[in-house]
């Protein structure tokens, strides 16, 4: 039985090295990345027993995701396939006013054909929390269908939901997302987003605070949290309002850090936290990732417990 599983697709990252453009680099760092692999990683990272669900094509880069996630130590389980490619994509890292490009090749890959058939319900139904992001529904009708299932067989087994609206513009408009994920969201208990997708793709205005108690009062959530980036979050609970800043750091690499965030979060309400303490060890861990290259929080419980207690003070000694 896990504490959290996930379900998404897990991509393979290519890179090349330093601020290289993609159109002459002749060498890539590869890496495996995906939105719900990488909050099993961080929930796990906080002692949550976590599971990753996905479609994985039975090819060498298909078992090249799934060796390297099972390294971090959470547990894979796949529904290997014959038909469908391994989705990648392509990460250009600068700074201003170039900034970082990423470039998806996600056409045809094995997850978009996954239904909610093929996969183990009662592992779901057996969880605390079933975990999913609007990133999957993106990637294919099927995959809409599929979201929406698997939210209905976690309610009915009792199992708790999370959900991250992590909107990506260039898999979908805001129309089409808001059409889709609102749909879901009778079958969501946690909804975690950013303040400028409830803005731009629901039509939600107001700041950060508005925004999360008018999430929570339209939706029938129980738990709502707006990340507003660079100045932290904020989570709605019981009517309730509760806000924290986000921790000084040094940023090595950005990508992944709303996934450390939750998954954190998801991790530590778990443990039996309140709202306000789960945010104070998501933002601690979200920090800890920007000074890690690569998708995947690979930060320890001991980090993170010292940065929350020490506040924000470098934690190297």
């Amino acid at each position: 039985m896990s504490d959290i599983v996930t379900f998404g697709e897990t991509m393979l990252r290519l890179s090349p090295p330093g601020n290289e453009r993609l159109e002459n680099a002749n060498e890539f760092e590869v890496r495996a990345a995906g939105a719900e692999s990488n909050v099993a990683i961080a929930a796990n990272r906080l002692g949550a027993d976590a599971t990753w669900l996905s479609k994985v094509p039975e090819t060498a880069l298909g078992r090249r995701v799934v060796n390297e996630l099972s390294g971090y130590g959470i547990e894979t389980d796949v529904v290997w396939s014959h038909r469908g490619r391994q989705g990648t994509y392509y990460l250009e890292q600068a700074g201003k006013p170039r900034g970082t490009n990423v470039v998806y090749d996600r056409e045809n890959t094995a997850i978009a054909t996954a239904e909610a058939r093929e996969f183990d319900i009662d592992r779901i139904q057996d969880a605390r929390i079933f975990f999913t992001t609007g990133i999957t529904p993106a990637l294919s009708s099927t995959l809409r269908d599929t979201t929406l299932n698997l939210l209905k067989a976690a309610r009915k087994g009792g199992t708790s939901t999370a959900f991250d609206f992590n909107y990506r513009r260039k898999l979908w408009s805001p129309d089409e997302a808001r059409e889709t994920l609102t749909r879901l969201f009778p079958g969501i208990d946690i909804l975690v987003i950013a303040a400028r997708d409830a803005r731009t793709v629901l039509g939600f205005e107001g700041d950060p605070r508005q925004l999360a108690h008018k999430l929570g009062s339209q939706y029938d959530f129980t738990t709502v949290v707006v990340t507003r980036g660079a100045e932290g979050a904020v989570g709605w609970h019981d009517s309730v309002v509760h806000d924290h800043d986000a921790y000084e750091t040094d940023t090595v690499d950005p990508i992944g850090t709303g996934d450390a965030f939750t998954g954190a979060f998801i991790a530590r309400r778990l443990e039996g936290d309140d709202v306000p303490t789960a945010l104070e060890y998501a933002a601690a861990t979200a920090a800890l990732k920007r000074t890690i290259p690569g998708d995947v929080a690979l930060v320890t419980a001991d980090e993170v417990e010292r940065l929350v207690k020490e506040g924000g003070e470098e934690i190297s000694r």
